[in-house]
């Protein structure tokens, strides 16, 4: 059967993988090749030229240059683009280079240097606009304000949905239309290509910070933009001058865990759903945010195949109440990052979000979840009794009356 009539688990086991017989192997081939032998020098020079303006490496010209393309790189980005129903993808070092080359190259080939951010947005994100580093004008709002923020000179609007970390849902086909011409990217971080096709909804960019749920397994740092080929050479260029290509070994394990990728979304999916349920009704949390709660658009099954597996609380006893189920959980793991196979907490004023400006910054007794493979009822166990632990020492500086305040490093 055509691998492009098949099922997404299908997909995601065989995509990329459809030369591996005629190879002679099984499992994915690993080239860690930093240089690579040339033919000779003008088919060589050819071949550099190509990938280096943001094209394929030429079949008699060799692939030069680790920096420029590399093999195992690119079965993942074929894989990648195959779930996202794309025309190709374009792979980078972490989540953070790719958003930081879809900049650069929206704003370098069209001359407009004005970007539409649509807030809230994970912190680095944030933080990489506002902080002026790029050169680029930003205009922070609403899914509602983006048609009146958009410019003559808007080179791009930036969105991510479900936000980081109030996993408010973003109408993806509202915003393109109300973009107009000017290009979409949507961060789809959090809910993957299991559970959301942002291309098909109209956007020009799909952005993955790899590390999370398209790894899973929290042992490798990348990113991915799924695109059409015309936006793809771009971000090649900026790729190739820029060094941001993403590492082979990286490549070799963000493909293997496209392969489990369904799975595993659907069952920590199916924990979270357990886990919001049991929250809302809990005696230490004020709110619970998760998609669909609160979905009067009903997004959640029409932009969005499921919920997703972040789960993000409001307690009611304010920061100290975080510090103390932060500090507390014994299966839940305190540290940054999500999307992996083991559940982990973390504060996102004090982390994630602590470069944010301060009237954009989520409240200080807000908690992220992320809900793993965990059983469910271990993991509520966990949190139930995290919410109920006596008070703990506060960890910030003394005299420090806002322990989520940017230090001097973000200003």
């Amino acid at each position: 059967m055509p691998l492009a009539n098949s099922h997404l688990d299908s997909i995601a086991v065989h995509a990329g993988r459809e030369d591996l017989a005629m190879l002679g192997v099984h499992a994915l081939p690993l080239d860690l090749s930093s240089t690579n032998p040339l033919p000779d020098i003008e088919r060589g020079g050819a071949s550099y030229e190509a990938m280096a303006t943001g094209g394929e490496p030429l079949a008699d010209g060799g692939f030069v240059y680790q920096r420029l393309w590399n093999p195992t790189v690119a079965r993942f980005e074929s894989a990648l683009a195959r779930l996202e129903q794309a025309e190709t993808a374009v792979a980078y070092a972490s989540g953070m280079a790719a958003m930081t080359a879809a900049i650069i190259a929206s704003t370098s080939f069209s001359g407009k240097r004005h970007i539409v951010a649509v807030r809230p947005l994970y912190g680095g994100t944030d933080h990489l606009l506002a902080s002026g580093l790029l050169g680029v004008e930003v205009t922070f709002c609403a899914e509602d304000e983006v048609a009146a923020s958009v410019r003559p000179d808007t080179a791009l609007v930036v969105l991510e949905t479900p936000a980081n970390p109030t996993l408010d849902l973003v109408d993806i086909a509202t915003v393109v239309t109300a973009a107009g011409d000017v290009p979409v990217l949507v961060d789809n971080t959090f809910a993957t290509p299991v559970l959301q096709n942002p291309l098909a909804l109209g956007a020009t960019m799909s952005l993955h910070s790899a590390t999370k749920y398209i790894g899973g397994h929290g042992d490798v740092v990348g990113g991915v933009i799924a695109c059409d080929e015309e936006t793809a050479s771009r971000l090649r260029q900026v790729r190739a001058i820029t060094g941001g290509l993403l590492h082979p070994l990286g490549a070799y394990l963000l493909h293997r865990g496209l392969s489990t990728l369904p799975t595993r979304m659907r069952a920590q999916q199916a924990g979270a759903v357990e886990i919001a349920a049991w929250l809302q009704s809990h005696r230490e949390v004020e709110h619970v945010y998760f998609p669909g709660e609160d979905d009067d658009r009903g997004l959640v099954g029409k932009q969005m195949n499921g919920p997703g597996a972040m789960v993000t609380i409001a307690l009611r006893g304010g920061y100290e109440a975080a510090a103390r189920l932060t500090s507390s959980v014994q299966l839940f793991t305190h540290a940054v990052s999500l999307g992996g196979v083991d559940s982990l907490v973390q504060h996102p004023a004090g982390l994630t979000h602590r470069p944010v400006a301060a009237h954009a910054k989520p409240s200080a007794n807000l908690v992220r979840l992320s809900i793993g493979l965990e059983s469910p009822e271990d993991l509520m166990a966990d949190l139930d009794s995290a919410l109920s632990a006596e008070s703990v020492p506060p960890t910030h500086a003394a005299g420090s009356d806002d322990p989520t305040r940017p230090s001097s490093a973000f200003a």
